[in-house]
């Protein structure tokens, strides 16, 4: 039946996108549809080609309605004229070369249909990038798409304190796993606490409600590496709008900042026992796991240093008959039936499945956006968006630490929410001279009107 389904609302997909030009009214409300969905993630998408058993980072063909959503939305932004462009930035350039450079991994790979299901899920991902990209070019949606993200933070939220009181150990929300979850919630997080020490509580409750909604959710997940990045992030968010984000003076900005640090240590402390037993007698094994995983992930690296063992074959290659565990050194407890699993860093995940050359690629397109965020702090100066590089940037600085330690930035759900991300930075960058004209505008004429009435 879902199947049935779905099939029907791609063949809507057409003449949805010919509705939605008709007005942008209509195309925001899709934008928020396919926010809407990932706040729903599991109960719209299917996945065809299915491997649900598989020890990799894709386990089916997976399709959304977010993605059918994001379909229309590039239909209709390309009926208005409004087409961002397949590689509308230098970042989505990098992408592009990442993707190219994992393809040659196929021809080392065991299972090609496996290497299918990845390369898919980048080609979706990059849809939705596209999608929303050409919408912000064509409706001057940034505030619409941040507040979507406000109201699926929030939403998250009541999901993790319905997990709570049904006892769960350690919540996911909406993502698949709570480092998943995390790893959104400090984007979310980071971006709304800018928006606070910025422009203030009163100036919009929505964005001061979910960066407290975001904190908990990070906090009560009992994630170690997350709770320990927190501080960091929030202090890089406000260190830059201290410094340069904020259109008001850096006292103002500090005395918003301590009521607050003052509730959060408050609620801090009411998880603190909690927190200090999940750091205290989190299992040896892990660690000791998490080691043996990297260097199995080092010897496919030398063995394959250009293509890699092949896209998302890493559950194939880490099992016998191939040797890479046993010249790591991790041999014990591996039986027949045996399956390992996956080495818990995104680096060196890429790195070990298709090759040096797309790992530096891939880094190169992370970090090509942080630095964009950190250069838009100084260029939107003044402007009413100036608040959300410099979240960004302490969202991003803790994400790409955190995957370090997690593998969780190749997970659909997650790329996704990080290419809505790099497609605003893009858009705001590609805008920066506009909005920055426009602020001086605006500030003049306020100036003018002030002298006419003195």
């Amino acid at each position: 039946m879902k199947y049935a389904v779905f099939f029907v609302a791609l063949l809507g997909t057409a003449p949805l996108a010919f509705i939605l030009q008709l007005d942008r009214k209509w195309m925001k409300f899709a934008v928020w549809g396919a926010v809407a969905a990932l706040a729903l993630w599991q109960s719209t998408a299917i996945n065809f080609f299915s491997f649900e058993d598989y020890r990799g980072s894709s386990r089916g063909m997976e399709v959304s309605v977010a993605y059918l959503l994001a379909a229309a939305i590039l239909g209709a932004c390309a009926l208005r004229g409004r087409f961002a462009g397949l590689a509308p930035s230098p970042g989505a350039m990098l992408f592009l070369l990442y993707f190219l450079l994992c393809l040659p991994s196929w021809s080392s790979a065991e299972n090609t249909l496996y290497c299918w299901l990845e390369t898919w899920k980048m080609i979706m991902v990059y849809l939705f990038y596209l999608a929303i990209r050409s919408w912000l070019d064509a409706a001057d949606g940034a505030k619409a798409l941040v507040d979507a993200f406000a109201w699926f933070t929030i939403w998250n939220f009541f999901l993790i304190v319905k997990a709570h009181v049904s006892g769960v150990y350690q919540p996911h929300g909406s993502f698949p796993h709570q480092n998943s979850m995390v790893m959104a919630m400090h984007m979310y997080g980071c971006m709304f606490l800018s928006s606070y020490l910025c422009r203030g509580r009163r100036g919009n409750m929505l964005h001061a409600a979910a960066f407290v909604c975001a904190a908990a959710c990070a906090v009560r997940s009992y994630s170690r590496g997350a709770i320990a990045l927190m501080p960091l992030a929030y202090g890089v968010v406000f260190l830059l709008a201290g410094l340069k984000a904020a259109p008001v003076r850096f006292g103002r900005v500090f005395s918003r900042a301590v009521p607050l640090g003052v509730a959060g240590l408050l609620g801090l402390a009411a998880m603190l026992p909690r927190i200090i037993d999940r750091f205290e007698n989190a299992p040896e094994s892990s660690g000791g796991t998490r080691v043996e995983l990297a260097r199995c992930a080092v010897e496919m690296m030398r063995d394959e240093p250009w293509r890699g063992v092949g896209m998302n074959n890493w559950g194939i290659k880490i099992n016998p008959p191939y040797g890479y565990a046993e010249l790591a050194g991790r041999s014990q407890n591996r039986g027949d039936d045996f399956q390992d699993g996956i080495v818990e860093t995104v680096y060196l995940l890429v790195g070990a499945e298709c090759g040096i050359p797309a790992l530096v690629a891939m880094c190169l397109w992370f970090f090509w956006y942080l630095f964009s965020c950190v250069r838009l702090v100084w260029r939107l100066a003044g402007t009413e968006y100036c608040w959300i590089p410099a979240g960004l940037a302490g969202g991003m600085l803790a994400c790409y630490m955190q995957s370090t330690l997690e593998w969780v930035l190749r997970q659909q759900m997650n790329l996704v929410v990080m290419m809505s991300f790099f497609a605003l930075v893009d858009w705001l960058d590609a805008n920066s001279r506009s909005l920055r004209k426009s602020a001086a505008e605006a500030a003049g004429a306020k100036n003018g009107s002030v002298a006419a009435h003195a």
